[in-house]
């Protein structure tokens, strides 16, 4: 599939996000501010992440398909299960002893892509329409199981399956219908009342955008698969919002990162969980809030470097052509 800046960029300004989040969490039960600032960006920022991971799994289904993607994730998934764990006991974290089937922090991610090509394999057969609706109707089911969770990342994988099969079958024009005019009008209104809906809300649980708890958990066994349903129209609304304000131009180095957000994504945990066991950092006014911004913008940088590529390629993509290129030259 040939390379469309507008993905790209959005991959950048997704990955940002989702280390600017992990940076602001220990901090937003200080501030109604700073709590408003991070569950507005949790409404959107995996489910659209999830979603353009299901429209680059266009090609999957080919010969060999499971083990490319075995070696792919799951061994990925392993190596870095056993490196945070190792890291954690290094750091004196009390959740170093996870097991292997439950995934430490952020990996919940590869796990459930995994999962999602899996499902992809039986929804692909379903037409469009039903299976996107059956794909909903289970995400608001498992809600009422009350041992799902963490182990194998089962809730997640089934509450954001829905994004990552829409995505599948959107096609890059359909996408990019969101850069209407219409559609950019109109999403800044939505954009900033939610934000006003979540300032003034009295006690809106984060678990419902992590989606990694059951109803019960959640405190609302009855009617917990109403309130999902409405999750699920806030999630679609704001990446669609969001998305129609993500650049279409090549912006140089900036959107030549968006190729490598993997790497982002699985190493960026080592710092996060360094600063929170440290306390290094405080954020008391809106100095402090930029400067973690403008953390969170190096470490995206740092991490995608050609150097740390060279290092990680091969424990995170199984092979070394970075480092083999690079020694040509020398």
């Amino acid at each position: 599939m040939k390379r469309n800046a507008f993905f790209d960029n959005a991959r950048v300004l997704l990955i940002f996000l989702v280390v600017f989040g992990h940076m602001l969490q220990p901090f937003i039960d200080e501030s109604r501010g700073l709590h408003t600032l991070y569950m507005w960006i949790y409404t959107f920022h995996m489910p659209a992440f999830i979603l353009l991971s299901g429209f680059f799994a266009k090609g999957s289904g080919d010969k060999g398909y499971i083990m490319k993607l075995v070696k792919k994730l799951l061994l990925p998934y392993l190596i870095f299960q056993i490196l945070y764990t190792l890291f954690y006991f290094l750091i004196g974290k009390e959740s170093w002893q996870t097991g292997i089937f439950d995934p430490q922090w952020s990996l919940w991610f590869l796990f459930s892509l995994f999962s999602w090509h899996m499902l992809l394999i039986l929804f692909k057969k379903i037409p469009i329409g039903l299976g996107i609706v059956f794909s909903i109707g289970i995400g608001l089911i498992v809600g009422y199981i009350g041992d799902i969770g963490h182990t194998f990342s089962l809730s997640r994988t089934f509450v954001f399956f829905p994004f990552f099969l829409i995505g599948f079958w959107l096609t890059e024009k359909q996408i990019l219908q969101v850069k209407r005019k219409i559609v950019k009008a109109t999403s800044l209104v939505i954009m900033a009342g939610l934000a006003a809906a979540l300032y003034y809300a009295p006690d809106f649980n984060s678990g419902w955008l992590l989606a990694s708890k059951s109803y019960i958990d959640l405190g609302m066994e009855d009617y917990g698969g109403l309130a999902r349903f409405f999750v699920y129209i806030i999630a679609a609304v704001m990446v669609t919002s969001i998305l129609s304000w993500v650049p279409t131009k090549n912006i140089g180095w900036v959107t030549s990162l968006g190729g490598r957000t993997l790497y982002v994504y699985l190493l960026h945990g080592f710092f996060i969980q360094f600063f929170r066991q440290a306390d290094l950092f405080e954020v008391n006014n809106v100095v402090d809030l930029l400067g973690i911004a403008g953390l969170s913008a190096i470490i995206v940088i740092v991490l995608s470097s050609r150097p740390i590529l060279g290092i990680w390629q091969p424990l995170i993509e199984g092979k070394a052509t970075i480092i083999k290129n690079k020694l040509r030259e020398i």
